[in-house]
């Protein structure tokens, strides 16, 4: 097997890599990523010493020869969360979802069975009723969501003979080796722990569907192998598990609860939510049953309280620290590193594509 990742220095990448090099010791697994996120460790060494080559590139600048080759083509490359894509709109779009569909279009011309694309359970926006299944209604309420969903109308678009999976993921959490702090799980944590109190600034109604990114991984492996005969060529699922739909208040009482002396606050004259949507994950659980997420929500808390614990990664004012990516992006642009477009100004390394090759294992 040879795998190419794209976006490997985010927050599932390194826990995939890691993952996949556990699955196959013997594969050829290569990452492809701008470098943006590259100093914002927190685990115990350099995630990509499980791959074979590291390359250091922008995903809007892929060619078809740096694809070729591959059995496997995953797309993780995104401005990855509603803050970040609200102020950078352009960029969302163009990285998102050009670069993906691109990417994608150069990857299945270049013979590469499997693609995969991270898509999100956000697409579902506010849903009212039932939990909204793969052909309900979509309803987009941010540049982040509205470019998920281009991406999965354009990929289905596509044609050719890739078989091309878009996994809609439901809420991600959990220990990384590159930990976010921007995610609703993650945030009440590390609210938890350095305050002893869980605000929520919502009245903590909107519903929210949790996946551990250590169970990201596993639907990753079989969406990168799976023949087209199971699911079909182009697919669109789910990825998560009908137990792990909460209320966020829930969350956050049952964090409290694992966190000596944590209250929580709820703020009940809070606006709606943008983002409220139980989802049904049985096409996935049905299509998959190997690949079902295993994680508990308590197993994803402890290991969130140990890592950060551990690591010593974790400070008073967090929300302004480089656990949190837009203040990564904001303080690149500010030292003059990058523009609002997400390209570097001046780079940290001179060449415009650079490959470190035999970074693993």
């Amino acid at each position: 097997m040879k795998f190419l990742i794209t976006g490997n220095m985010g927050y599932v990448g390194p826990e995939l890599v890691k993952y996949l090099r556990m699955r196959y010791p013997t594969a050829t697994i290569d990452g492809v990523d701008t470098g943006f996120f590259a100093h914002c460790l927190t685990g115990s060494g350099l995630p990509e010493r499980y791959l074979n080559r590291q390359i250091f590139a922008d995903v809007r600048d892929l060619t078809p020869d740096m694809l070729a080759g591959y059995d496997a083509v995953i797309l993780l490359a995104a401005i990855s969360n509603d803050p970040m894509g609200e102020r950078f709109k352009e960029a969302t779009f163009a990285i998102n979802q050009k670069a993906a569909v691109h990417t994608a279009q150069a990857a299945s011309a270049a013979g590469v069975r499997n693609i995969v694309f991270a898509s999100s359970c956000s697409v579902y926006g506010i849903a009212d009723g039932g939990p909204r299944r793969e052909h309900d209604a979509l309803n987009p309420m941010t540049a982040y969501a509205a470019s998920k969903v281009g991406t999965e109308q354009e990929l289905e678009e596509m044609g050719g003979n890739s078989t091309i999976t878009c996994l809609r993921f439901a809420t991600a959490c959990g220990i990384s080796d590159r930990l976010r702090l921007d995610l609703v799980l993650n945030d009440f944590v590390a609210c938890a722990l350095t305050a002893g109190k869980i605000k929520v600034l919502s009245d903590g109604t909107p519903w929210r569907p949790l996946i551990d990114v250590a169970d990201m991984a596993r639907a990753i492996e079989w969406a990168a192998t799976r023949p087209a005969e199971a699911g079909g060529q182009y697919l669109v699922v789910n990825a998560g598990t009908n137990r792990a739909n909460y209320q966020v208040r829930d969350l956050a009482e049952t964090v409290a609860a694992a966190v000596p002396d944590c209250t929580v606050s709820i703020n009940d004259k809070a606006p709606v939510d943008s983002r409220s949507y139980r989802v049904d994950f049985s096409l996935f659980t049905e299509l998959a049953p190997a690949h079902r997420p295993l994680m508990q929500l308590s197993d994803s808390i402890e290991q969130l309280v140990r890592g950060l614990t551990k690591y010593g990664q974790i400070v008073p004012d967090f929300h302004t620290s480089s656990l949190i990516r837009l203040q990564v992006l904001k303080s690149l642009i500010a030292d003059g590193m990058i523009d609002d477009d997400m390209r570097w100004l001046h780079r940290p390394h001179a060449e415009p594509t650079r490959i470190l090759e035999g970074v693993g294992r």
